[in-house]
């Protein structure tokens, strides 16, 4: 039988003390802080996936273009950009019924620094067009971020790919 001083002062192991509690929240806490930290990429990063993501978007409009036999245009303002589709009866419309070719906003901080296309001149409007029956230029589309920069280029045979700055984009300089 138990005694009076056992039962008052005597411990049972089935549950936690307010420090052990604080030191697991605690513990819990730098590990989401850690993880967050790792899992969001630095402005390189985002500036390559944002690249990518219109290389493969600019391959799929000059795809449709010669799907549809219908010009397809792409325009960029700051950090925005849109495609457009030419009909005759009614000239450049936005792109509106296409998820994929929707206007996209690019991420704060980002935006679309510049275009240079093969024989033509910089224009105060960043637009490309691609036609079903000629082959693509040659251009280049520059992102930045602060100091990063990231190119999306067009390459021999008609490929679009983005490169990091300082590679050899196979565009000739304006």
């Amino acid at each position: 039988m138990a005694t009076t001083r056992q039962i008052c002062c005597g411990r049972s192991g089935a549950g936690f003390t307010l420090i052990e509690m604080l030191v697991v929240v605690l513990i819990m806490g730098l590990l989401v802080a850690l993880v967050s930290v790792v899992a969001r990429p630095d402005e390189r990063g985002q500036l390559k996936v944002e690249a990518e993501r219109l290389a493969q978007l600019l391959e799929l409009a000059v795809a449709e273009s010669r799907s549809t036999g219908k010009p397809l245009g792409w325009t960029a303002s700051g950090p925005t950009y849109q495609f457009w589709r030419f009909a005759e009866d009614t000239g450049w419309v936005e792109v509106r019924d296409s998820d994929l070719l929707r206007e996209r906003v690019l991420p704060p901080g980002m935006i679309v620094a510049g275009l240079s296309v093969e024989n033509m001149r910089p224009r105060g409007t960043l637009r490309l067009e691609f036609t079903p029956d000629a082959p693509p230029l040659f251009f280049s589309i520059e992102l930045s971020m602060g100091e990063e920069r990231y190119a999306v280029a067009s390459s021999m045979g008609g490929r679009v790919r983005a490169v990091a700055a300082g590679e050899q984009a196979n565009v000739p300089a304006i």
